[in-house]
């Protein structure tokens, strides 16, 4: 019976492994992946071929066999910004190498064979694109100019490009662009109100970019929304859930949830990270204890509870009768330099400390379900190790069954993950090595680098990276590999 019970725990099976060996001429190239769904992925990097810019794709399926490769020659200077997948077509979005991008280019590239178009995106506003999403009728760019919010639609009908309405006006963040079910694009902006409070835009655009309806989320006195995300949830009522503040500052003060209802009408329920069962179960122990007796305490004595932490929403999702909100916490990581500096008035040497950013550190996750009505009924949270980017990004990703949730992500080649069921935890924190594809290959955690870990298709997840993999038993000691390993969640 004991071991039954733990059979059934067990989660994650790695099914199989893709490899590209690395000569020495690749090793500048960067390797990427792509989903493609049930079709498999698409490998593609962008290489130098006797002085021209090409692009190599490679899609493989879902048993990670190759089906189809080849080289689309591309304009100098030119980077990969996105790639996203719409109805079977594969759209590659090209930007100018520089900071500032002049016009844009837009691969389309067949799934099924590899045939392609290219389009212009003509464009006079000076912008980076940070978003890019598809429609049955065009692209949506989404960026800032001169810190104001835009976003940018480009019909794939006419080729021409045009700014959406309502932007440009006041500056503000760009949260989100959100693809909903029914074709239509949701677009959210944090900006300050007409009383200097932080608020969310909500505006609800067509497929072919037209304005359809605008909600603006206030919060209520002392209170800013500082960053949220939205999701259509099955019943058409909208859930924007994100991270609010006490003032005007990045770091947050808790958590909130706004429900939506077509005609525009929403409440919005706020939940301080003290009112949170699981929020600091990654620290240990005894400063976790320390930390709810505080709580308790302020409690007692009518006090605010008040944590400042800097958190990222990553997803709001539907799950049975409820809905999910997964985020990370993170801090920036500095170092400073001292350099020898001129005399001072006295002849005594003075010396300056310079503060270099040195990308942010990952704690936890937290991952909360609510119900329809936007009430919390449980929270829990997954510990991050060693875990530092300078790019912020999504780490922990969830496999959600029915009766339990699997949160796991990738770091230094080993797969950690933990099982919970609402506010319990079913299984503590498990590490797996990724699975190697020869008998006898030994992967040392530092010799894996840009390693990731995400979503392909239903139940199942895609690893990647390039590995320095050692086996005495075959030819060559040792190859440098670009990998890719597929896995299961059941």
């Amino acid at each position: 019976m004991i071991l039954i019970s733990l059979s059934a725990i067990a989660q994650v099976e790695q099914l199989s492994r893709f490899e590209l060996v690395l000569s020495q001429a690749d090793d500048n190239e960067n390797f990427q992946v792509a989903s493609l769904e049930e079709d498999g992925l698409l490998i593609y990097r962008k290489v130098e071929i006797n002085n021209e810019d090409q692009l190599h794709l490679i899609k493989v399926d879902t048993s990670l066999q190759q089906s189809w490769q080849g080289y689309i020659g591309l304009a100098k200077n030119l980077t990969i910004a996105h790639i996203r997948l719409h109805d079977q077509v594969v759209y590659t979005l090209f930007k100018s190498s520089g900071f500032i991008s002049g016009n844009f280019q837009l691969l389309a590239t067949s799934v099924s064979n590899g045939n392609y178009h290219i389009y212009t995106i003509q464009n006079l506003i000076p912008f980076n694109p940070t978003e890019l999403v598809i429609t049955d009728k065009g692209a949506l760019l989404g960026g800032y100019f001169n810190y104001r919010p835009l976003v940018l639609f480009f019909d794939f009908t006419t080729t021409r490009a045009r700014v959406l309405p309502r932007f440009f006006n006041e500056p503000g963040e760009l949260n989100q662009i959100k693809k909903n079910t029914d074709g239509t694009i949701d677009v959210v902006v944090c900006s300050k109100n007409y009383e200097r409070k932080k608020s969310l835009w909500i505006r609800n655009y067509s497929a072919g970019g037209d304005l359809i309806k605008t909600t603006v989320l206030e919060p209520e006195d002392n209170k800013h929304l500082i960053f949220g995300r939205s999701a259509k949830m099955p019943n058409n009522e909208q859930v924007v859930a994100g991270v609010y503040g006490s003032r005007d500052s990045e770091y947050s003060r808790g958590i909130f949830v706004a429900e939506v209802n077509p005609a525009g009408e929403y409440k919005i329920t706020y939940y301080n990270f003290g009112d949170l069962q699981n929020f600091f179960s990654y620290m240990k122990a005894n400063r976790e204890r320390r930390t709810k007796e505080r709580i308790e305490r302020r409690k007692i004595k009518g006090k605010k509870i008040r944590f400042s932490y800097r958190f990222m929403v990553h997803e709001v999702v539907p799950y049975g009768n409820q809905y999910l909100m997964l985020g990370e916490a993170f801090y920036p990581r500095y170092t400073y330099m001292s350099r020898d500096g001129s005399f001072g008035y006295y002849g005594n040497p003075m010396f300056r400390s310079d503060r270099i950013f040195d990308g942010y550190q990952y704690t936890h996750a937290v991952i909360i379900g609510f119900d329809e009505s936007g009430k919390l009924i449980w929270d829990n949270s997954f510990e991050i190790n060693d875990v530092k980017t300078f790019e912020l990004q999504q780490f922990v990703k969830i496999a959600p069954d029915q009766d339990r949730i699997t949160l796991l992500y990738l770091h230094n080649n080993l797969i950690r993950s933990k099982t919970i069921q609402g506010n319990q935890v079913l299984e503590g924190k498990s590490t797996d090595p990724m699975k190697a594809r020869f008998d006898f290959d030994v992967v040392k955690e530092r010799d894996t680098e840009k390693s990731k870990l995400d979503y392909w298709y239903p139940n199942h997840f895609f690893a990647s990276g390039i590995q320095v993999v050692r086996n005495q038993n075959r030819e060559s000691a040792f190859r440098k590999v670009f990998f890719i390993n597929k896995l299961k969640y059941q």
